[in-house]
């Protein structure tokens, strides 16, 4: 694995995702040796990133060996609400994460911190307007009951590993892969096209900068509060006409919208609204950067996008 370092080692599986090419940037300035896993056959390892099925038992425990991490983070994912493959949704983001936290138990030297990425998903269509952590859960699709399921195999862990669960809401980001709804968005309006496709246009979402929630997963890790679930957001709520008139002014360019009835989902959460304050009482300086500043640095960046499995 070349020189030995004095750093700390911190693992990231899914490292080649859009999120954690962030993570990987946010754990080296913090002082670590990054590792990551990508999805891939055999477990063959270049400048740090080791070629892995996190469905692969055995090979995931080997690498997690040679590394030995003192800090973990969970990305590998499916993370398209709308992924085609059900059975897939499920062994991933079931079956590897518990697979990932066998050979986690299985060290001589238990990690410091164990991050998990959930998803806000899990709380469904709730029943508040401003959600918290202690909101009953009712997942409305399968990727949402895919990442409860793995909520429920991490407590069959936390006697034994020093697992926090976060749940992101939506977030977005320079890198984004283009079938995601803000990247999408964006892209039209860097092409200047003339109508854009999109479903339900009221839907409302608690949309964060990537970069921040990078921060977040970095200081989560550093903090490493055992046991806690934590929501991370903005705690404001945008709709998509909002995002849509904001692109607006940005580009300087009108786009004619269409309702395509094949993108409205009949299970369709419409609005998601984080209460962050468990977030911003463990983190203490907690700023999100507004979401009009983010479509700004997206729109003057190309449409050029960081892998397309992340969570």
């Amino acid at each position: 694995m070349g020189s030995p370092s004095n750093k700390p080692r911190a693992l990231i599986t899914g490292l080649e995702g859009f999120t954690g090419h962030y993570v990987a940037e946010e754990l080296c300035r913090s002082g670590y040796e990054v590792f990551g896993t990508r999805h891939g056959g055999a477990s063959d390892m270049e400048g740090g990133c080791f070629r892995v099925d996190i469905c692969d038992l055995s090979a995931l425990r080997r690498v997690v060996k040679e590394v030995e991490p003192e800090v973990v983070i969970h990305l590998a994912a499916i993370s398209f609400v709308a992924h085609g493959e059900v059975d897939a949704i499920y062994r991933t983001n079931v079956v590897g994460t518990r697979n990932l936290l066998d050979a986690l138990a299985g060290l001589a030297r238990t990690p410091r911190a164990v991050l998990l990425a959930s998803s806000a998903n899990v709380y469904g269509n709730a029943p508040v307007e401003l959600i918290d952590e202690s909101v009953s859960l009712a997942p409305a699709n399968d990727y949402a009951v895919s990442k409860l399921a793995m909520e429920y195999v991490a407590k069959l862990w936390v006697d034994r590993l020093p697992i926090v669960l976060t749940r992101p809401f939506n977030y977005t980001g320079v890198g984004q892969a283009p079938h995601f709804l803000i990247p999408k968005i964006v892209s039209h309006f860097q092409r200047r096209e003339p109508f854009i496709e999109l479903g339900n246009l009221d839907v409302e979402r608690d949309f964060s900068d990537v970069r921040i929630v990078a921060q977040a997963y970095a200081r989560l890790l550093d903090i490493a509060p055992t046991g806690q679930v934590v929501n991370v957001g903005s705690g404001r709520v945008i709709s998509l006409r909002q995002v849509l008139s904001m692109m607006g002014e940005i580009s300087g360019h009108e786009i004619e919208v269409r309702v395509n009835p094949a993108f409205v989902r009949s299970n369709e959460v419409r609005r998601l609204q984080g209460d962050v304050s468990r977030l911003k009482d463990l983190l203490g300086n907690y700023q999100p950067i507004p979401l009009r500043e983010t479509l700004e640095w997206m729109f003057s960046n190309g449409p050029e996008y960081i892998g397309n499995v992340s969570t």
